[in-house]
């Protein structure tokens, strides 16, 4: 594996990324094309509409797995860093200081992070100005 920088920091989960999205994808095209083609026949057409019902639903519970799992690592990172920030200087991480930010603070190294997390703060950073201005990258390899 290379070495993670601003540039190799961001990561594709092979099974979600790869192959779930774009089966959903794929299913859900079918099912609409199906139910289009069904839409005359009254046979056809509540068995068309309910696969794509379905098929929405399952879509919308991946998505939403997902999210709630990258929500719940936001929180922990969030926890993590301003531990982090409080060892290194008595103080709890600025409170002006918004999720994506402290997200972004994680991958400065020590010796930069303090006065980083004091910049982002004052100037209302973003993340990816963050991430950009981390001279020491402090990899983080499990994030999904």
């Amino acid at each position: 594996m290379t070495t993670q920088d601003y540039a190799h920091h961001t990561q594709i989960v092979t099974p979600f990324h790869r192959v779930l999205l774009p089966l959903l994808l794929l299913t859900l095209i079918g099912a609409a094309v199906n139910l289009y083609l069904s839409w005359g026949d009254h046979e056809r057409v509540y068995s068309a509409s309910l696969i794509l019902v379905l098929v929405i639903c399952t879509a919308l519970s991946a998505l939403l797995a997902r999210m709630s799992a990258t929500k719940a690592q936001d929180r922990a990172i969030r926890v993590e860093e301003n531990l982090r920030h409080f060892v290194m200087t008595g103080k709890l991480l600025d409170p002006r200081l918004e999720i994506r930010q402290v997200i972004g603070l994680r991958f400065a190294s020590d010796a930069e992070f303090v006065a980083l997390a004091k910049k982002a703060a004052d100037e209302k950073l973003s993340e990816d100005a963050i991430k950009r201005a981390v001279q020491q990258w402090r990899p983080d390899t499990y994030r999904v």
